[in-house]
C-alpha cells in the first residue's frame, strides 16, 4: 500500500481521525459501522493479535519505515495516511503517541451468560466515568487474574482512545460487556457480590472466607461518591482494604489492583 500524503484538516478521507467525536465513532444508530481508535504501535499490535479488524491508519511519515513498518506489512488493502508530526497534530488536535493511529471496527460484545459460564472472578465497574481509571482497572484486571469485566450503563467506554492507551491494550485481552439488568443479574449465575466500601460491617480483604467462595463479583465504585448505598446493602460481602497514617481510601484504580491480587 502506497502511503497517502495528507495536509488538510478538512480532507474527508481522514474524517474518522479528525472529524468525529468518541460518541460519533460509537455510532449507536448503526452499530455495524461503529469504530474505535487505537494509538501507538504497541497497542495496535495487541489489538491486531486479539483479532480486531483495522479500517485505516494515520501515521507520521518517519514511522512508516520505522516503528509502524511491521504493522503496515501485516495489514493489507486498507489506506495508510501520512504526514509530518506537526501536520498530524494539527489534523487530530493532539500529538500522536508514538506517531501512529489505527481506526478499527468495534467488536460485538459477548452476552452476560457467555462470560459468566467461563468465569470465577469478575469485576463490576459501577458508574466510573474517568477514562484513565477505566484503562488502569482493565490493565490490572488482565494482569492479576480477573476473568471478565462488566460495566454498568453509566460507566465509561473501555474503547475510548485514552482508555485503550492507558490500559496498554489490555481492553483487548480480557472479555467485557455491559450489564443491562443491574448487578443482581450476576447472582443467578452463582456469583456472590463483593462491594468495596468502608462500613462498620466491612470484612477485611484478607479474610479467608472470601477466597473460599467459588464465584465472586468485585464491585468498584466511583472515585468521589463510591458505591450507591443500595448496592452496598444488597452485596453479599462488604470488603475493606485496611488503611494507615490517616489515609481514608485509595484511588479506584489502585484499590482495584489490591482487590484483584487479594481475591483471585
Amino acid at each position: 500500500m502506497t502511503p497517502i500524503e495528507i495536509s488538510a484538516v478538512d480532507d474527508p478521507r481522514i474524517k474518522i481521525f479528525a472529524g468525529l467525536t468518541e460518541a460519533q465513532l460509537r455510532n449507536s444508530l448503526h452499530p455495524e459501522e461503529a469504530l474505535f481508535i487505537a494509538e501507538s504501535p504497541k497497542v495496535i499490535r495487541v489489538a491486531l493479535d486479539a483479532g480486531m479488524v483495522p479500517v485505516a491508519i494515520l501515521c507520521e511519515r518517519k514511522h512508516i519505515y520505522g516503528d509502524a513498518a511491521d504493522i503496515i506489512a501485516r495489514i493489507k488493502d486498507i489506506p495508510v495516511y501520512t504526514g509530518s508530526r506537526e501536520e498530524l497534530a494539527n489534523i487530530t488536535g493532539y500529538t500522536l503517541t508514538r506517531g501512529v493511529l489505527c481506526a478499527m471496527r468495534r467488536p460485538q460484545l459477548p452476552s452476560i451468560e457467555q462470560l459468566c459460564q467461563t468465569s470465577r472472578r469478575v469485576v463490576v465497574i459501577d458508574d466510573v466515568s474517568d477514562t484513565t481509571n477505566i484503562g488502569s482497572i482493565f490493565r490490572s484486571a488482565a494482569a492479576l487474574g480477573i476473568d471478565a469485566v462488566f460495566l454498568t450503563p453509566t460507566a465509561c467506554d473501555p474503547l475510548n482512545r485514552r482508555s485503550i492507551r492507558v490500559s496498554m491494550g489490555s481492553v483487548f485481552l480480557i472479555p467485557w460487556t455491559r450489564l443491562s439488568g443491574g448487578i443482581d443479574e450476576l447472582k443467578k449465575y452463582g456469583f456472590k457480590s463483593v462491594a468495596m466500601a468502608l462500613r462498620h460491617n466491612s470484612v477485611d480483604i484478607s479474610d479467608p472466607i472470601l477466597k473460599q467462595e467459588p464465584k465472586l463479583a468485585i464491585i468498584m465504585g466511583t472515585e468521589g461518591e463510591g458505591l450507591p448505598i443500595e448496592t452496598i446493602d444488597n452485596a453479599d460481602y462488604v470488603v475493606k482494604i485496611p488503611m494507615h497514617h490517616g489515609v481514608d481510601s485509595l484511588n479506584v484504580a489502585a484499590a482495584s489492583a489490591v482487590a484483584f491480587y487479594a481475591l483471585t
